[in-house]
């Protein structure tokens, strides 16, 4: 150990002196600012990254995952609304009305299909209780063909299977994907902790700067000038680029918010219908079903006031669209009340619901599509960036050290 001691003790004071030395001192600076340079640049490019990588995760997959789990939603809706409608025409349903519940049903089949993909969970009691349902649909479309009662049983029983099994699972599953959309926006945050390191990197490279003036009476310094002149952009470029991709994302979350909004008044529109239709098919026993459709159409046109008028005024056209048909409504419970059954049937069919819920479709898509292009934006923003910042980064690390061993020669 005594032998072994001074070996050591030669060295650490061959270190120490050499630390204490202005070449020493230089050799250690020109790595820590090739460090510096390197892990800057490795850690901004990995901040843009991570944003472009939650773009296009926000592009491909949450945004339709959600759209499609807003299908089933809608899908399943309108398809009870539609059989009951078809019931009160009696014996042999309108073809129109077999197509659309027909269509919804594959609709509902076809959304459930992709958003198993990423909640497999939630959408196995919609697949299971899916066939149930159509079942019941079926056996009270034929009791109801041949004219007797217990068709309308069978179909409140399928209603209930759909507001008590069906909708809300389906409201679940929306909301799981709408909370990842939300998520993969929420990844598009501000770079604090990259922008802060490359600052200090920038920083550091005017001190060094400094200590050189200091040490050899010489101003400039053509590779630390270089170095730091890359810095200084790679810093300006991410910030730049963070801050135009922030508010494009934050343009895209407020179109994901109006497509929300138009989605559960369509929603809601569609669960007013079926109140409207099934109160009818109680034949004077439907008040829990009326209820419903008077809290839900305060509910819609609470939706409706929120959303956001559009440049193509579909959103404006649903409000219409939904005055017109609440003063039919009154209607069919003047004609209902009075024993005017007949009568308000035939107002039950008419053009302002299939308005109404035209101009929200209308209304969804132009939201959709004003979310697609500030996503797409912020997309191209980013084009080259991570290029650009890797080369400005070995650009820093490759003027620092030039710049320092030209000073290092001088001592040799």
């Amino acid at each position: 150990m005594v032998i072994d001691a001074h070996p050591r003790q030669a060295l650490v004071r061959r270190v120490t002196g050499l630390a204490r030395s202005t070449p020493g001192r230089l050799s250690l600076i020109i790595l820590l600012l090739v460090l510096a340079s390197l892990t800057s640049g490795a850690l901004t490019t990995y901040s843009v990254v991570r944003h472009s990588q939650a773009l296009e995760d926000l592009s491909t997959q949450s945004e339709p995952l959600s759209h499609a789990a807003q299908e089933v939603y809608r899908a399943l809706q309108d398809a009870d609304a539609t059989a009951a409608s078809a019931f009160l025409s009696g014996g042999l349903e309108p073809a129109r009305l077999r197509e659309r519940y027909e269509k919804d049903i594959a609709q509902a089949q076809a959304a459930l299909s992709v958003a198993t993909a990423s909640s497999p969970e939630l959408t196995a009691n919609l697949a299971a209780q899916l066939p149930v349902y159509t079942g019941l649909i079926e056996t009270a479309r034929s009791n109801n063909r041949q004219g007797y009662p217990v068709g309308a049983a069978y179909l409140r029983e399928a209603s209930n299977l759909m507001r008590t099994e069906l909708l809300p699972a389906a409201q679940e599953l929306y909301r799981a994907e709408t909370g990842r959309v939300t998520q993969a926006q929420d990844e598009a945050r501000f770079p604090v902790g990259e922008v802060l390191i490359a600052l200090a990197f920038v920083i550091a490279l005017l001190l060094t700067q400094r200590y050189l003036t200091r040490k050899t009476n010489r101003v400039l310094n053509i590779g630390l000038l270089v170095a730091t002149a890359a810095a200084v952009l790679s810093l300006l470029w991410v910030t730049t680029v963070s801050v135009l991709v922030m508010r494009d994302v934050g343009d895209s979350r407020t179109a994901s918010q109006q497509v929300d909004v138009l989605a559960r008044a369509r929603i809601a529109t569609l669960t007013a219908r079926g109140d409207e239709t099934l109160t009818l098919v109680a034949r004077g026993a439907g008040q829990t079903y009326e209820k419903s459709f008077v809290e839900t159409s305060d509910r819609l046109k609470g939706l409706l006031e929120q959303a956001r008028p559009g440049d193509g005024g579909a959103v404006d056209e649903a409000r219409q669209a939904f005055a017109q048909w609440q003063q039919v409504h009154r209607r069919i419970r003047e004609a209902d009340d009075a024993g005017q059954y007949a009568e308000a049937v035939k107002l039950i069919d008419n053009s302002f619901f299939d308005s109404l819920d035209q101009a929200l479709v209308r209304a969804i898509g132009e939201a959709r599509q004003d979310f697609s292009d500030e996503v797409a934006v912020a997309r191209s923003t980013l084009a080259g960036t991570v290029v650009g910042l890797l080369v400005l980064s070995l650009i820093s690390a490759a003027g620092s050290t030039a710049g320092l061993w030209q000073r290092l020669k001088e001592y040799r």
